[in-house]
C-alpha cells in the first residue's frame, strides 16, 4: 500500500494556503471606483508613453483612452480590470476540473472497450478523479456569484441586454435568450456537475468492489461507462458553450467544444503519465513498465495532433470566409495575445512532435515527462487565451492572480489525488484483464535499467 507521505502533505497544504493568499491580495488590489481604473490608465500610459487600446466586451475592437470618453467606457474597464482576479481563477478552475473530467472520461472508454493495457494504470486513473470534487464545489461556487453578478465575467447577464427598452439592449444576446439566460445556465451547470461527480462516486465505488473478482460487477461497470459516455459527449459540449463560449457571446464555433475536449484530454494524459512516473518511482506500482509508460506517451502524442488539426479547422474556415462576426474573436487574440496565442500552438504542436515523435522516447520516463510539462504548460495558455480576451480585453499580464491561482489547484490536485491513491489497493486485482495488463510489454520497447517488480 502507498503511503501518502507528511512531506507532500504538508506540501500541498503549504500550496493551497500560498495560493488562497495571493488570490486574497488579488482581490484586494483590484480598483474599486472608477476613478481608481481611470489612475490605473493615466500610470500605464505614462509609463509607455501613449494609450493603450483596451477591448469592448470580448470582440476586440479597440476605443482609445480620449478624455472626453462617457462614463460608460469607464465602467466597463473597471469590470475588466475587476475581472482579473477571477478570470484567472477561472482559468486555473477550468483547466483543474477538465483533467480531472477528462480523465474520467477517458477511464470509462478504457472500460467499455475493455481494454487490457490499462488496467494497472485504473488505480491512478481513479485518484486523479478525486480532484474533481473539490473542484466542483468550487465551480458551483463560481457559478452562483455569476448568477448573483457579483462579477462580471459573462456580458451576457449584464442588466440590459435582453430588454428591447433599455439602451444596453443586443440583439444578437436577444436571438440566443433561449439559451443564454441566467435559470437555464445555473440549472445547466447543476446538473453537468451532478452527473459527473455520481458517475465518479457509483464506479470508484464498484471498482474497489471489485477486487473481489466478481464478475457482475465488471458487467455493472460496464453498463454504467456506456451510460456515462454518452452523457458526457452531450454534456462536456455544453459546459464549453456555457462556461467558456459564453464569455464571448456574440461569436460561436460548431466544433469548439471538440476542440476543449481534445485539449483538456491531452492535459489528462499528460498528468496521468507524470503521476504513474512518479508512483512507480517511489514503488508504488510494482506492474506498470515503460511500454504502458510508452503507451501513454503514444496518447499524448497523438491527441496533440488531433488537437493541433481542430485548431487550424477553426481558424481556417473563420479566417478564409472574413466574416467581422466571426474574425474579431482571432483578430483580438491575435493583435492583443499574440506571445501566448503563437506560443501555445508551438508548445502544443511543435513541441510534442518533436519530442514523441520517436518511438524510443515514449518509453523514457524522464523524457516523457519534460514533454508533459511543455504540453501542460501549452495547453494551460490554451484555456487562458480562450479566457482572458473576453473577461479583461487588453488589461492582462501574468503575475500574482494567474501564479497564486495555479498554486491553489495544484495544492488541491496534489492532495486529493494522493489521499485517494493511499487509500485502496493500488492494484485493481478483481478485474479480468489485470493478468494481460501486468504482463503487457512492447518486444521493441526496452525497460532501460528499471528493476523488475514483479513479485
Amino acid at each position: 500500500m502507498y503511503q501518502f507521505s507528511g512531506k507532500l502533505k504538508i506540501f500541498a497544504i503549504a500550496l493551497i494556503i500560498l495560493g488562497a493568499l495571493g488570490t486574497a491580495i488579488s482581490f484586494m488590489s483590484a480598483p474599486k471606483t472608477v476613478d481608481e481604473a481611470k489612475e490605473i490608465i493615466a500610470q500605464h500610459d505614462a509609463h509607455n508613453g501613449e494609450h493603450t487600446a483596451a477591448a469592448t466586451e470580448g470582440h476586440g475592437e479597440k476605443v482609445a483612452h480620449e478624455e472626453n470618453e462617457g462614463t460608460a467606457h469607464y465602467e466597463h474597464i473597471l469590470h475588466q480590470m475587476q475581472n482579473r482576479p477571477w478570470s484567472a481563477f477561472y482559468v486555473a478552475l477550468i483547466f483543474s476540473l477538465g483533467i480531472s473530467l477528462l480523465m474520467l472520461a477517458f477511464y470509462a472508454a478504457q472500460r467499455v472497450a475493455q481494454a487490457g493495457w490499462s488496467v494497472v494504470l485504473f488505480r491512478v486513473m481513479e485518484a486523479i478523479t478525486a480532484n474533481l470534487v473539490p473542484a466542483s464545489i468550487i465551480m458551483i461556487v463560481i457559478l452562483i456569484c455569476s448568477y448573483m453578478h457579483i462579477n462580471h465575467l459573462f456580458p451576457w447577464m449584464a442588466e440590459g441586454t435582453v430588454d428591447p427598452t433599455s439602451d444596453k439592449f443586443d440583439p444578437i444576446i436577444y436571438g440566443k435568450k433561449w439559451w443564454l439566460n441566467t435559470p437555464g445556465w445555473l440549472i445547466r451547470g447543476f446538473v453537468y456537475l451532478a452527473g459527473w461527480n455520481f458517475y465518479r462516486y457509483f464506479i470508484r465505488k464498484n471498482s474497489i468492489k471489485q477486487d473481489n473478482g466478481d464478475l457482475k460487477l465488471h458487467k455493472k461497470n460496464y453498463n454504467a461507462s456506456v451510460i456515462f459516455l454518452v452523457f458526457f459527449m452531450l454534456s462536456e459540449s455544453m459546459a464549453s458553450w456555457d462556461w467558456i463560449m459564453g464569455l464571448d457571446p456574440h461569436w460561436f464555433s460548431t466544433l469548439f467544444g471538440w476542440y476543449v475536449l481534445a485539449s483538456l484530454l491531452v492535459s489528462a494524459l499528460t498528468v496521468t503519465a507524470l503521476v504513474t512516473i512518479y508512483l512507480r518511482n517511489k514503488g508504488a506500482l510494482p506492474f506498470v513498465n515503460n511500454s504502458h509508460i510508452h503507451d501513454l506517451a503514444k496518447f499524448m502524442f497523438g491527441f496533440s495532433i488531433f488537437w493541433t488539426y481542430l485548431w487550424f479547422a477553426q481558424f481556417l474556415l473563420i479566417w478564409y470566409a472574413n466574416m467581422p462576426e466571426e474574425t474579431t474573436y482571432f483578430a483580438m487574440r491575435f493583435n492583443e495575445y499574440k506571445l501566448p496565442f503563437l506560443g501555445m500552438v508551438v508548445a502544443n504542436f511543435v513541441f510534442p512532435v518533436l519530442l514523441l515523435m520517436n518511438s524510443d522516447f515514449k518509453s523514457v520516463p524522464w523524457f516523457v515527462t519534460l514533454a508533459g510539462l511543455v504540453i501542460l504548460a501549452g495547453h494551460y495558455t490554451d484555456l487562458f487565451v480562450m479566457i482572458m480576451p473576453a473577461t479583461v480585453g487588453a488589461h492582462w499580464s501574468f503575475g500574482i492572480p494567474e501564479i497564486s491561482a495555479l498554486l491553489f489547484f495544484i495544492g488541491i490536485f496534489i492532495y486529493a489525488t494522493f489521499s485517494a491513491f493511499a487509500r485502496v489497493n493500488p492494484i485493481a486485482k478483481g478485474n479480468p484483464y489485470i493478468r494481460e495488463s501486468e504482463e503487457f510489454h512492447y518486444n521493441n520497447v526496452e525497460d532501460r535499467g528499471q528493476e523488475n517488480n514483479h513479485h
